[in-house]
């Protein structure tokens, strides 16, 4: 951990930094989807901007500045880190990369891979050249994850896999996969279960996009038919699977409450302002929606709060592992909300559905797609269970 004064040069270096490097286009906030970059053998960048500012960002190690060097990483301690976030936040400069080899399989090969394993797919995940998929919920395995029935058969030194997945966020685009397989059918539910990675190439391997309501979705059913995998792949221990999920679990469901902050993009009332106007004195034309709006900055404020305390509760390894559920929960419902008040603020104009003036309908879709942030990564209710018996320590019922 650096002194107060060698911190404070360290955020005098970023800060200069980030204005010598980030473009202006990556410091305007993105409008959907398609402003991310999500890296992988057939990424696509939006803009030369976007190219520019991932290539300094991957040189520097900073799309996962908290990594090993040896992995891809920066190697900055937590309060290195913190500042960097703090100093692209004062910027609105956009994240490099996104992925969910950053945000959940990294996490996990760190704790639970072997050197090999790490050596293998953390560099390439910090430099954008894989992109990863989840394979998680199957039809009949969602909140009751451990139920899966994904089969991995033993065969020599691989295994051959057979069964599906479901809601499997960006399957048709991904690179690899890390996914959960049943390796001991005899074992009770949540022993017998291995976490295990293969390439979303491999024989015997389809995706099937799914639509949602607001006629998007990152969404796919996914399908193996006798996918061979070497039994090399497997992080972890065979059979202990299940400890390697709750571990991401947890990641994943912070990386999902943090759609309930606003991540560099403008103020609600600024939104809302430039469809309903301002008042004499300069304030949103609409003394109620002004009250809905600040009330949720306050409790966007008090989520971004909550999420620094969990970063320095983790890093020292006193973070509760049911925080994320709270946190998780919370993000998911400040999200909806987020949205909610956006379509109110735009009025019968946030209805469109197809114009070039709403950019194809993007308010009214980005709403209808929020009411999957309270099922996708643990159910709105299983959360609150965890956090009731787990946190609270509640009777049950």
């Amino acid at each position: 951990m650096p002194d107060a004064q060698n911190l404070d040069q360290f955020r005098r270096d970023t800060r200069a930094w980030l204005e010598a490097n980030c473009p202006a286009e990556m410091r305007t906030p993105m409008q959907g989807d398609e402003d991310n970059f999500w890296g992988g053998r057939n990424a696509k960048f939006a803009s030369d901007a976007q190219k520019v500012w991932f290539e300094r960002m991957r040189d520097k190690g900073w799309t996962v500045p908290d990594w090993p060097t040896q992995y891809g990483g920066g190697g900055l301690d937590p309060a290195q880190a913190k500042v960097l976030r703090e100093e692209m936040a004062a910027i609105g400069a956009r994240s490099p990369l996104s992925s969910f080899g950053i945000w959940m399989l990294g996490p996990a090969l760190l704790k639970y891979g072997n050197e090999q394993q790490k050596a293998e797919h953390l560099p390439k995940i910090a430099r954008g050249e894989i992109r990863w998929c989840q394979g998680y919920s199957e039809p009949n395995a969602g909140s009751d994850l451990a139920s899966l029935q994904t089969r991995a058969v033993p065969d020599g030194d691989d295994f051959i896999i057979n069964g599906s997945k479901i809601w499997t966020s960006y399957a048709n685009y991904a690179d690899w996969i890390f996914c959960l397989v049943r390796t001991d059918a005899s074992a009770k539910k949540h022993d017998g279960i291995s976490f295990i990675l293969f390439d979303m190439a491999s024989p015997g391997v389809t995706t099937k996009p799914i639509l949602l309501i607001s006629g998007k979705s990152p969404f796919c059913e996914t399908f193996f038919d006798n996918v061979r995998v070497p039994q090399s792949h497997v992080v972890g221990t065979v059979n202990r699977g299940w400890d390697v999920a709750k571990y991401l679990l947890q990641h994943e469901r912070a990386m999902i409450s943090g759609m309930g902050g606003r991540d560099g993009g403008r103020p609600l009332g600024q939104v809302a302002a430039d469809s309903l106007g301002t008042d004499d004195q300069g304030r949103l034309d609409d003394p109620m929606l002004r009250g809905q709006i600040a009330a949720f900055d306050v409790d966007e404020a008090a989520l971004a709060c909550a999420a620094e305390r969990a970063v320095d509760l983790a890093k020292a390894g006193q973070l509760h592992p049911a925080f994320s559920s709270a946190m998780k929960y919370y993000g998911t419902e400040l999200n909806k909300r987020r949205h909610e008040i956006l379509m109110s603020a735009g009025g019968i104009d946030a209805l469109e559905w197809e114009s070039e003036r709403s950019h194809d309908g993007a308010r009214a879709r980005a709403w209808l797609r929020t009411k999957a942030n309270s099922i996708e990564g643990g159910t709105s209710e299983v959360m609150l269970g965890i956090v009731a018996k787990r946190i609270l320590d509640l009777p049950g019922a």
